[in-house]
């Protein structure tokens, strides 16, 4: 678009204080004669732009005029470009960011450029699965936000079959690294995991907004009540000195451990989870190193593990199986 096009000139003025013809054509990639009329716009609308002709001679900017299109100090560069380097931007945030460093002052291009290129994003965990939304899905998702436009959403839990339904996409939120979409359904204000997420279509249906709705209030609202859902269950256990490492990376801050240890060295324990089975599921695996006291449920549960495990595993396969 012309628009664009235009403002690039005035940006390319202001980096390099006086450029020819030929050099404009060949930043922003047009014909010679293009660059020539873009650049006698530029003049006709009342922009400081002059022409000289002759060895040296060239377009500038009136006494070195400078147009600030950013507003921003040397911190907010920074942050802006640390947040959205190149290395995890899309192809249209790149194009922005490379837009934006041909405005800055000199001084302040080099710290724009290093923060950058200082960091990398990976979306996948460590098993290699991807843990957002593919581009396409969350690209229309972001679209349908910003124009707001109902969509018909694909999506499907684990271990169960995918479904439609209709929503109203009202943002979208990053939680530890995982996005979701909020949206407005027939049951009220939802999420919806991008990585579950399998098809976004719009209807053209505008989006209806509830009354008085503000984004960051209503995920606070959101998290809230999965974060309540997620400690719903206490499991009280003593575990072995030692096991602490172990028990924090499998329960973060969900574990919860005594100051002082009993008299056998055995550390009291509480950890909060979505229910005592689940709990008791998890730990499992440290076999007699954590004694679960109560409630009954979670004891039930690793009796019934333990039963199953010794059924597999208690006797040794007869030879050759």
């Amino acid at each position: 678009m012309r628009a664009d096009r235009l403002v690039a000139t005035l940006l390319f003025l202001q980096t390099r204080g006086r450029v020819t013809v030929t050099e404009v054509a060949a930043e922003l990639e047009v014909s010679e004669r293009t660059a020539r009329r873009d650049l006698e716009a530029l003049s006709t609308a009342g922009i400081p732009v002059y022409s000289q002709r002759g060895r040296g001679g060239g377009w500038s900017l009136v006494g070195g005029a400078r147009t600030d299109l950013t507003g921003l100090t040397a911190d907010e560069i920074r942050a802006l470009f640390l947040l959205a380097g190149p290395s995890s931007a899309t192809p249209e945030l790149r194009t922005a960011l490379r837009k934006l460093v041909r405005a800055l002052p000199s001084t302040l291009r080099s710290g724009a450029e290093a923060a950058a290129n200082a960091g990398v994003t990976d979306d996948t965990d460590w098993s290699r699965s991807p843990v957002t939304a593919s581009a396409p899905h969350l690209d229309a998702l972001q679209r349908a936000v910003v124009e707001g436009t109902q969509i018909r959403l694909g999506y499907a839990r684990p271990g169960r079959p995918g479904g439609e339904r209709t929503v109203h996409p009202l943002g979208l939120a990053s939680k530890a690294g995982v996005r979701y979409l909020v949206a407005g359904t027939a049951q009220g204000l939802r999420t919806f995991r991008l990585s579950r997420v399998i098809s976004v279509t719009p209807t053209g249906d505008p989006v209806v907004r509830p009354d008085g709705f503000d984004l960051p209030t209503a995920w606070r609202s959101l998290a809230s009540g999965m974060e309540d859902r997620m400690l719903a269950s206490t499991v009280r256990a003593r575990a072995e000195r030692g096991a602490e490492p172990v028990l924090q990376g499998l329960f973060g801050g969900r574990l919860r451990i005594a100051g002082s240890p009993l008299a056998d060295g055995r550390l009291e324990i509480e950890i909060d989870g979505p229910s005592p089975e689940i709990v008791a599921a998890q730990l499992a695996g440290l076999g007699a190193r954590v004694e679960v006291l109560d409630p009954p449920e979670a004891r039930e549960r690793l009796a019934q593990l333990a039963s199953e495990l010794t059924t597999v595993y208690g006797q040794s396969p007869a030879p050759g199986e």
